[in-house]
């Protein structure tokens, strides 16, 4: 929407890992180092860990970008597997597609394929992205993988990308061994406040503004203060800014326009907390399962009366009991009904009558 107004040739602040958009910070640069280091000298174990939004995925996108051709790499985006879901990944990666069914026979081909690969000259190198999900089996299946070497290398280098979780599952006694080999660590680290303003100009550079998109020093402030340097809250933020800036006609964008910003999104979230409280919770299987959980307490009831008569019959007599109750307070001359109304005067009349004959005896 406001791509045209500003002049630009596409989103600067999508939320997908576009490498050509990758602000090397100090922290990230020496990510692409380590990693590239690693690989070059193939130490086996390699982890790189940050916290959501930090730029991991984009690290390894860009790593991907910079490996020349002896790098033969299988890339593993998708971390909820099995044993044996990994190892058939593995090789239709690297472009061998597994013929075994059991472990051993797919590791024997892993085995024989990354022999091949060294033969030619070529690298090995798996990268698993989002790797906090592997199951500790698969953590130790994949260090039983880095068991595959030669008497002088490894035959196939091993980089975890994940968040925090994946050092403290890496603590685990049950992964100890796997822990031990690693060779090369690395924590993404928030960008600084220096860092954050020369990431939103690279950011506008690249997709093509011309220098006439500017923001304001209290604006940074804000979107700092906002985001505390996660890449992708200042995304989120600079885009919402960019949208208030266009419906103002703004090519400055003020602290106000981030503001406004930060509402909407600060918004959207209570909307989704809200919704969760909508008055409509009363779906059709919630229906359900209220209507069996009074039949459930009834019958509850009736166990505890015995049997379904003599719950009735209390019942009836609590209800008897109440209108009895209820008769003794009504004064029958109040009654108002005709039918009673002549039943009394009949009454009172024969009354009278009987009276008057007993007076003249």
């Amino acid at each position: 929407m406001y791509q045209e107004f500003y002049n630009l040739k596409e989103k600067p602040f999508s939320l997908t890992p576009d490498p050509q958009f990758l602000y090397l910070s100090e922290s990230h640069r020496i990510a692409i180092e380590s990693l590239l280091y690693g690989i070059e000298q193939k130490e086996g174990f390699i982890v790189i860990t940050g916290d959501i939004g930090t730029g991991k995925t984009t690290i390894c996108r860009a790593l991907l970008n910079k490996l020349g051709p002896h790098v033969k790499t299988a890339v593993i985006f998708n971390s909820f597997l099995t044993e044996e879901e990994l190892l058939e990944s593995i090789l239709l990666e690297f472009g061998f597609p597994s013929k075994g069914r059991t472990k051993k026979e797919r590791i024997d081909a892993l085995n024989k394929l990354l022999i091949h690969l060294l033969s030619q000259g070529k690298n090995a190198v798996l990268i698993i992205d989002e790797s906090q999900n592997l199951s500790v089996p698969v953590l130790e299946q994949i260090r039983m993988l880095s068991n595959l070497e030669t008497e002088k290398e490894k035959l196939l280098q091993i980089i975890l990308f994940g968040q925090l979780e994946l050092d403290q599952k890496l603590q685990s006694p049950e992964l100890r061994q796997l822990n031990q080999r690693i060779s090369i660590r690395h924590h993404l680290l928030p960008l600084t406040r220096k860092e954050t303003e020369a990431y939103i100009y690279q950011r506008l550079m690249v997709a093509g503004a011309q220098g006439n998109i500017t923001f304001s020093k209290s604006a940074y402030e804000e979107i700092f203060k906002f985001s505390k340097g996660i890449p992708r809250l200042i995304n989120l933020l600079c885009d919402r800014a960019l949208l208030a800036g266009f419906i103002e006609e703004a090519f400055q964008i003020e602290k106000e326009h981030v503001k406004k910003a930060m509402g909407s999104l600060i918004g959207e979230e209570k909307n989704k907390v809200s919704s969760s409280y909508s008055p409509n919770w009363l779906t059709p299987l919630r229906a359900t399962l209220l209507t069996v959980l009074c039949f459930v307490l009834i019958l509850f009831m009736m166990i505890r009366y015995h049997d379904l008569t003599s719950f009735g019959n209390t019942i009836w007599a609590k209800v008897d009991e109440a209108y009895g109750q209820i008769s003794a307070n009504i004064n029958p001359l109040n009654l108002t009904h005709p039918v009673h109304q002549e039943k009394v005067q009949r009454d009172h009349k024969n009354e009278s009558e009987k009276a008057s004959s007993e007076g003249k005896k």
